[in-house]
């Protein structure tokens, strides 16, 4: 079945699928389907050289179609990938990380080496030696997470 329809639309079966990809990539913009449909181009060019050659069976034209896509896709994340470029406001979803060096008061006291702190209008957990409550600290360095806040007794 599948080779009767492609012997019946030749090798514009693979342009028609690759400018169906366009349009999908124009209508739903994500720079997925503009490399596959530049894959299925690519096999329709081909396919317009060499339809008649034996060696060129649908197996063989769907197998390069599968590679070329997965080629193409890796050359277009890697040409339109992220560029990474440093930022002006590097902790601006760190909140954790903005509050290193600020002091504070501790709401609650440090046993066994937890307790809270009050900075602005957030109670923040804190690790760091045992003190008692009312003690002023230096916050020290913010989790990886921002759930934890290491201090100091200043």
């Amino acid at each position: 079945m599948i080779d009767r329809i492609v012997s019946e639309l030749g090798p514009w079966n693979w342009m028609v699928l690759g400018f169906v990809l366009l349009v999908v990539e124009v209508i739903a913009p994500g720079f997925f389907m503009l490399w596959i449909g530049i894959a299925a181009l690519i096999v329709g060019a081909v396919s317009l050289l060499i339809w008649d050659a034996t060696i060129w069976s649908w197996q063989i034209q769907v197998l390069a179609f599968l590679v070329l896509s997965l080629v193409s896709a890796f050359v277009g994340k890697t040409l339109m990938g992220g560029h990474d470029q440093p930022s002006d406001q590097p902790l601006l979803n760190r909140r954790g990380a903005q509050l290193v060096g600020k002091m504070a008061t501790l709401a609650e006291p440090i046993k066994d080496g937890r307790g809270r702190i009050k900075l602005g209008d957030t109670l923040w957990r804190v690790s760091g030696p045992d003190l008692p409550a009312g003690t002023q600290v230096r916050v020290t360095s913010a989790a990886d997470t921002d759930l934890e806040l290491t201090v100091e007794r200043v």
